[in-house]
């Protein structure tokens, strides 16, 4: 024990902070990568100069975004083999071919085309070059599938035998679209479009703040406000879906967020606002509760139960301490998100969407607002699952590879430190481009179209030549 920690728990911690920081990125990626596509079609198609400079700004955040989730994505990897090398052993015969279509697939269709896309613009025609950021995005959004399909399988498993103790694939349809998976990819992706739209709107409004008021800042603004609007709504609804899948498979995860301990026979479950669900008592102290809530949301019906936690052996529950609140803060931000979204269109249809300081403070703040959600969510979705790591088919101590308490403290340590240095700077770098915004023509090619700027350094500097000359000619004539 260190900190009063075994192995199995460091283990845990260690993979916890890795995917931390990794998911954040591939969040941003998946949104930056559609918004980069709307608006180069919107430049293709409209010609105005607007939205070709804020692609190019964008790109740049989006290139920096790209790499710390590459990076941080490896890393991660190499843990199922290092710190979990009996899951990988039992279940690696799904899990592993799932990463690899991700790489066959999403990895090199991103790889083959992000050249283009970040450095093609004078180089390529506008028609391939717009295809290449279609791909790119379309490559992100591929990605976040096979993931989520291996995830989801963990969380939801089906079309599989075990024999000789390994898990045999059967069904690979069944193992891909398992009863999870579809609620889980979209919830996950318009949770990346929100948390997107929070921080380019945190961006425009900032620099609104800041007197930066052109057409620029306002467009991102407007589209981000707009986004907000439509993906905020859609998300509580994909929300309530995904619930009610997880009481049909996973009833116990249910019982720890809601903090639903026993029922009590012929009385509807009351919804818990906010308490403290004590483990080792039992019940949800300082429990704050709405009659009949509980019931109508999980249920749909006005006096519906579901199984609470004192139903599961004590070793077979989830943390309810941890997963309780972790959801709060996920739904609560969600409400938040919504809020932002209607005030910003009521201020829309009174014009004064750009001038409002008020809510272009609580938008600036709202900015990290997504990227906290999801984590809270993915903290809510993976601790719940505990003691599993497939569920009610592998617990998680027995997942764990046999290392010492000290070579888990030591690693986790060194991970933490190289962490918050390397995606310190990273992340840094990332938010002074934001800060410096927009510039009008910034990457002005010459003209309207794609092709005034010379596409290769030499070129441009034989022109530099030849005009040098012609003044000097000019000058002794």
């Amino acid at each position: 024990m260190m900190f009063g920690l075994t192995a199995l728990e460091l283990a845990r911690i260690q993979f916890g902070f890795t995917i931390s920081f990794h998911i954040i990125f591939p969040a941003i990626t998946i949104g930056l990568a559609s918004y980069l596509a709307v608006l180069e079609g919107l430049w293709l198609w409209k010609r105005d100069t607007v939205y070709r400079d804020l692609y190019h700004f964008w790109s740049k955040i989006f290139a920096v975004n790209f790499a710390m989730g590459v990076v941080s994505g490896l890393v991660m990897a190499y843990q199922f083999g290092t710190n979990w090398s009996y899951f990988s052993a039992f279940a690696g015969s799904v899990t592993g071919p799932l990463l690899a279509y991700e790489v066959l697939t999403a990895f090199f269709l991103e790889a083959g085309f992000l050249g283009v896309m970040l450095f093609g613009w004078n180089r390529v025609g506008p028609g391939l070059h717009f295809f290449s950021t279609i791909m790119v995005a379309v490559g992100t959004l591929i990605s976040a599938t096979w993931i989520l399909a291996s995830n989801s399988w963990m969380q939801t498993p089906q079309g599989f035998e075990i024999v000789n103790g390994v898990v045999i694939p059967v069904n690979w349809f069944e193992i891909i679209f398992n009863p999870s998976f579809p609620y889980r990819l979209a919830h996950m992706t318009v949770a990346a479009y929100l948390a997107t739209a929070l921080f380019v709107g945190a961006s425009g409004a900032w620099h609104l703040l800041r007197g930066n008021d052109n057409r620029h800042t306002r467009t991102m603004m407007s589209m981000a406000m707009w986004m907000v609007l439509v993906s905020a709504p859609v998300q509580i609804l994909i929300g309530d879906l995904h619930g009610l899948n997880t009481l049909k498979h996973q009833p116990a995860k249910i019982a720890a967020l809601e903090g639903h301990w026993e029922n009590k026979p012929g009385e509807a479950v009351p919804l818990t606002l906010f308490g403290w669900p004590d483990m080792e008592k039992e019940e949800t102290l300082y429990a704050i509760k709405v009659p009949n809530l509980g019931s109508l949301i999980l249920t749909h019906s006005w006096d519906g139960q579901f199984p609470g936690l004192k139903e599961y052996a004590k070793e077979d529950r989830p943390n309810s301490t941890v997963v309780f609140w972790s959801f709060r803060i996920m739904v609560g931000l969600g409400m938040l998100m919504l809020l932002l979204g209607a005030w910003g269109l009521w201020l829309r249809w009174r014009q004064q969407l750009y001038e409002k300081r008020l809510f272009l403070r609580f938008a600036t703040l709202m900015g990290p607002a997504g990227v906290i959600a999801i984590l809270a969510g993915w903290y809510t979705t993976e601790i719940g699952r505990q003691p599993w790591i497939v569920y009610g088919v592998m617990r998680t101590k027995d997942a764990v590879s046999n290392h010492s308490v000290l070579a888990m403290s030591t690693t986790l340590i060194v991970f933490v430190v190289v962490y918050f240095i390397v995606f310190g700077i990273g992340t840094s770098y990332m938010l002074k481009l934001v800060g410096k915004g927009p510039e009008v023509d910034e990457h002005d090619p010459g003209d309207d179209d794609m092709s005034g700027r010379p596409a290769r350094p030499l070129s441009a500097a034989h022109e530099q030549i030849d005009m040098f000359a012609q003044t000097h000619a000019d000058r002794k004539g």
